[in-house]
């Protein structure tokens, strides 16, 4: 046996980001202010839905659930990533490895089913209006919310599993900044088809179904809009909409261009950057979007922060 095949990898080096080094602290202020924008965007999305009552509806209930999928989702890759630019040897041990692949999976996953959630609620609210409660009920919203979780945590658990079993021998540099599911079949020294063929099968369905269901709600949408005069509630009805097919179009575009339709002249560093699309600025840019253009969350923005003033002046 060569020596190539007799030395077990226990632990990986991550290339991290293709930056000059006079260039990290830069990029390192501008991911942490990237991160701390994510959690602190996510966070208030999930605080002002919890306080106000008005928003306790199927719509905000799922917005919530996608801004805790969010907030994780970032916080698989960014802190690692903020780390390792700071170290000079930005290793992570094989469990270590795993494990991130598995959560990174779990919540990016967890992301599609929650979009697909919310496309269903918008189609319901605005083609049966007058069935919406009923359908819609607290029941129906936390079953699907509850599928979602068991679906993507057997999942990620698969590809876990079926990456746990092969063997990483010398070779140990991942040309990226997270452990990318993809470049720890490159290493490997075993036979990898059963993973491909795993990839290919139920995370392209895990993929195409969401999205195409996402698509179907949506131009069911359209279609009914378009059958009635155009009034304010039909404005809003396309401000919804179309804040969420921005998410849908940035989330899916991305990483179906990566995962399913992977092109032989993609270099790396072009693959890191449409990572960073869907792993790092979809997750920032939802709280924008959900949130500047939602008359309901600004009222609500509004009211917390009428009430902690009439507070602090009350103390005062």
């Amino acid at each position: 046996m060569e020596q190539r095949n007799q030395t077990i990898t226990s632990e990986f080096l991550l290339l991290g980001l293709p930056i000059e080094s006079d260039q990290t602290n830069l990029f390192y202020a501008l991911f942490l202010a990237i991160y701390l924008t994510t959690i602190l965007g996510n966070l208030l999305i999930i605080l002002l839905i919890h306080l106000d009552s008005q928003l306790h509806t199927p719509m905000y209930f799922f917005l919530s659930n996608l801004s805790f999928s969010d907030l994780c989702f970032s916080s698989v890759t960014m802190p690692e990533l903020l780390q390792n630019m700071q170290s000079q040897v930005p290793s992570i041990p094989y469990a270590g490895c795993l494990t991130q692949m598995y959560f990174f999976l779990l919540f990016a996953d967890l992301e599609s089913l929650l979009l697909v959630a919310m496309a269903y609620d918008r189609y319901v609210a605005i083609c049966f209006p007058l069935h919406y409660s009923t359908i819609m009920s607290p029941k129906l919203c936390v079953s699907l919310v509850v599928l979602s979780w068991v679906l993507t945590t057997f999942n990620a658990l698969l590809h876990t599993l079926l990456m746990a079993r092969l063997c990483f021998c010398a070779e140990n540099v991942i040309p990226h900044f997270f452990c990318d599911m993809s470049a720890l079949l490159k290493l490997s020294c075993s036979d990898t088809r059963v993973n491909e063929l795993v990839i290919f099968t139920i995370g392209g369905l895990n993929l195409v179904i969401p999205f195409l269901l996402i698509i179907t709600s949506y131009a069911r949408i359209l279609s009914s809009i378009l059958k009635v005069p155009f009034s304010g509630g039909i404005r809003k009805a396309f401000s919804t909409c179309g804040s969420h097919l921005s998410v849908v179009s940035l989330f899916y575009g991305t990483v179906i261009a990566l995962y399913l339709c992977p092109s032989a002249n993609n270099s790396t560093v072009k693959e890191i950057v449409m990572s960073m699309m869907y792993t790092v600025v979809t997750p920032m840019l939802n709280p924008f979007i959900y949130s500047l253009r939602n008359r309901d969350m600004k009222e609500a923005l509004g009211k917390v922060f009428c009430k902690k003033i009439f507070f602090l002046l009350i103390c005062w």
